[in-house]
């Protein structure tokens, strides 16, 4: 009987296990493959991490199944920011995160839905706020928020893939949603696309931009921005100036903590090469990762 770890055959390439464990899981022909056996107690647990934020739980043990008392999430990425894990199909495999805050916590997108998982994200304080980035994030928005008794957050643009949300952004001014954090409304990855940044520390980007280890810059995924590049390079032109974080939490791609200054240097960078960018195609296969 065989042994060990493996990914099975309905992985997506969503590039979320890669994110968390590099030197076990990389891309082998268009998806997703294990790299090598762990080697002890710590890679075992970075598997299990993968495993557990793995939306289509491609990432499997032959013989046997995960063990929950491995299960890490929500797991700390700093100071008050947790990763979710247990990403969700129905939001196309991405990263969620709890921020803890003297008065109440928020999430920021969301995980797949279960009542266990509410419990275990409500063990660290109630959350009053469910802040979406996006459209193609809402999915347990409402779900979560009424479980908590938080206020479900969305912008206008992208009203329509939440229309009973308790608070509607509007126009393009960046606004306080809870006290130290910002959203900054970034039209161009969907017409209701936000930032929200916490502190001028942290910054939640949802599909906006990323941090990608083939560039190893920040980026945009040009080949996936539904509603227009240059509504986005139009919208970074016009923020850039006025965002300041030092870790950059992203719903795909890789996070990243650079100095505030590096970070602002990378970002004009950025908004420089997204103004030369044209629209083209939607091809999920060419994203950067």
């Amino acid at each position: 009987m065989q042994s060990g770890w493996f990914v099975d055959e309905r992985c997506t390439n969503c590039d979320v296990a890669r994110q968390l464990a590099p030197s076990l899981i990389g891309e082998v022909a268009g998806r997703s493959e294990v790299l090598r056996q762990p080697r002890d107690e710590a890679e075992e647990r970075t598997l299990h991490a993968a495993a557990y934020a793995c939306p289509t739980r491609s990432i499997r043990r032959h013989a046997r199944g995960l063990d929950p008392e491995l299960d890490p999430y929500p797991l700390p990425l700093t100071e008050g920011a947790y990763l979710c894990g247990h990403n969700s199909t129905r939001t196309a495999g991405a990263n969620s995160y709890l921020l803890r805050r003297p008065g109440g916590n928020l999430m920021i997108d969301t995980p797949r839905w279960s009542e266990s998982l509410a419990q275990r994200y409500e063990r660290f304080g109630p959350v009053t706020e469910v802040l979406l980035t996006h459209r193609d994030h809402a999915a347990h928005g409402r779900r979560y928020a009424d479980r908590f008794g938080a206020r479900l957050w969305i912008h206008e643009g992208d009203l329509e893939a939440a229309p009973d949300a308790d608070e509607v952004l509007t126009g393009i001014e960046p606004i306080e949603v809870a006290e130290g954090v910002v959203a900054h409304p970034l039209p161009g990855h969907t017409e209701g696309s936000v930032l929200y940044v916490a502190d001028e520390r942290s910054c939640f980007s949802g599909d906006s931009l990323y941090w990608s280890r083939t560039t190893a810059d920040v980026e945009i995924a040009e080949s996936v921005t539904w509603y227009s590049v240059e509504a986005l390079a139009a919208s970074l032109e016009r923020s850039v100036d006025g965002l300041r974080f030092e870790w950059l939490f992203p719903g795909h791609g890789d996070r990243r903590h650079l100095p505030a200054a590096e970070m602002s240097r990378r970002l004009r960078g950025l908004t420089e090469r997204v103004r030369a960018m044209r629209p083209q195609p939607i091809d999920f296969t060419a994203v950067r990762w």
